[in-house]
């Protein structure tokens, strides 16, 4: 070989990297070369449909617990850029890839995944077949794994995954919440992102977010409606946050079983009735089991942005990004109201059924009154969103704020905000005509409310009593959830106004 195709050689090829097993519960062996960090992981074994967002999926902390397998073939050739990280640790166990990307091309990246991996310490491994792996999964269900660099026998790894614990009954949630009650307001928005997003309304609304692991875009996409959010920690009092004279409460999303997460839930069910309330993924369910629903445990779950859900209400259907392996299961939250649900009295598993009859059941629930089917999974037929038609509460399955993914969905941030407007309506402020007329723009929340400093964010003992708070007639605020897709998904994006002021 000449010299010239011995430079050429190792310019466009990476060495080999040392030999690396994945090992399933079930006995599977998957091998491949490991690519990041050595070392020995355990965590159940998932899988991400995402064509793209690798690195927000990797610092999604809703993955604390579990091995990662991306679908797509090569990840990271667009590399890292840290703006995009969705927290400031990634919290996944391991990753497997078929292809590791080593020479990235992208304006923004400032590194290589495969540094950024090393350097926060995730074992990872290429040259799986990870369509055979992922087809094992879907046939097998999710399930314990290791994975290995140090150990690559067969039977050690066995004996070690069928030995160690499973995600189930773990409280992942506190692993990743936040320690102490922080600000997230306009100033910590990534700056690097202005070339794409206008800039953020001045805040409308107070916020407090439950930290259950929350992505940072989330909280980005609460500000851009107009909210200034404070996060607290996972198992704050309901009673502390009553005090901080919230406009509405917000539930993240998280990792692991919900029903080991009581601490939130439980608090949750005292908060309901007296704020307006909005979760998403953990938050959903945090919200199912304060109503006393049950939850089930996925086959293999809904992860990637590629999901198609049915808003029931408008009959429009949203290419959704999910990170899920449990669910809500919707006939345990109380029986079917037949005079709102089309005369039918009977549930039946398979919820596509009321996508068919072009319906949004209603169900009567024992704590909260009438609960509202709004979302429906067109994949499995599993609950993707509820609404309550007594207090000003909703939630959804999925992820909005499409990091990464599709932005369909991105109008229940303005749903949030059409919801806190009517409280702020209830209780003697003033909306604006955009507001009014029912466009996402709301005025502030704070016109007509006693003003509460907290004793949370400013970090003094002695918390004031919980304001008094008049919550709206359910009949004023219905339509908050019917908002067309098509024209707000673009919301907030900048590319138009830029094309055309370049081409002034």
């Amino acid at each position: 070989m000449s010299e010239i195709s011995k430079r050429l050689l190792q310019g466009t090829s990476k060495p080999a990297g040392a030999p690396a097993a994945l090992v399933l519960e079930d006995g599977a062996v998957f091998r491949g070369t490991s690519c990041a960090a050595a070392g020995e992981v355990f965590g159940e074994i998932c899988f991400n449909t995402s064509l793209e967002g690798y690195l927000e999926v990797i610092t999604d902390p809703s993955y604390a617990g579990q091995i990662v397998t991306m679908t797509y073939p090569q990840i990271g050739n667009y590399g890292v850029n840290v703006d995009d990280a969705q927290a400031d640790e990634p919290a996944l166990r391991g990753l497997v890839v078929r292809d590791l990307c080593a020479t990235p091309s992208n304006w923004r990246s400032a590194q290589g995944l495969p540094d950024y991996l090393r350097d926060h310490g995730v074992v990872a491994v290429e040259g799986v077949d990870t369509r055979a792996l992922v087809r094992h999964v879907r046939d097998c269900g999710a399930q314990r794994a290791v994975l290995s660099t140090v150990d690559v026998d067969e039977a050690s790894l066995l004996a070690k995954v069928r030995a160690s614990a499973s995600i189930v009954g773990q409280n992942l949630a506190s692993t990743v919440s936040c320690a102490r009650p922080r600000r997230f307001l306009a100033d910590d928005l990534p700056a690097s992102q202005a070339f794409a997003l206008a800039a953020p309304p001045e805040p409308r609304f107070k916020v407090v977010a439950y930290d259950c692991g929350a992505k940072r875009s989330i909280l980005e996409n609460l500000v851009r409606a107009g909210c200034g959010v404070t996060c607290v920690p996972w198992d704050t009092p309901a009673a502390e946050v009553l005090t901080m004279a919230p406009d509405g409460v917000f539930l993240s999303n998280g990792p692991g079983d919900p029903e080991a997460v009581e601490g939130t839930y439980a608090q949750v069910e005292q908060l309901l009735g007296k704020v307006p309330v909005f979760g998403i993924c953990l938050g959903h369910q945090m919200i199912a089991k304060a109503a006393g629903a049950d939850i089930e445990k996925l086959k293999f779950g809904h992860r990637g942005g590629n999901h198609p859900v049915m808003n029931l209400r408008t009959r429009r259907v949203e290419i959704t990004a999910q990170n899920h392996g449990f669910g809500l299961v919707f006939p345990s939250l109380g029986a079917l109201v037949p005079e709102l649900s089309a005369g039918v009295c009977t549930h039946e598993d398979d919820l596509r059924c009321w996508a068919r009859r072009g319906v949004a059941p209603v169900v009567q629930n024992e704590r909260f009154g009438r609960i509202q089917l709004t979302h429906v999974n067109l994949n499995d037929g599993t609950a993707e969103g509820v609404a309550f038609l007594d207090i000003p509460a909703f939630s959804v399955q999925y992820h909005p704020e499409a990091s990464p993914g599709p932005t369909d969905a991105h109008y229940l941030f303005a749903a949030f905000a059409r919801l806190m407007d009517s409280a702020v309506l209830a209780n003697g402020g003033v909306a604006d005509a955009a507001a009014a007329a029912g466009t996402p723009s709301c005025t502030s929340a704070a016109a007509g409310r006693t003003e509460v400093q907290s004793s949370l964010a400013s970090g003094q003992s002695g918390a004031p009593a919980a304001p008094s708070l008049t919550l709206p007639d359910p009949r004023e605020c219905a339509n908050y959830l019917d908002i067309d897709i098509a024209e707000d998904r673009l919301a907030g994006w900048s590319f138009a106004e830029v094309k055309e002021a370049s081409h002034a």
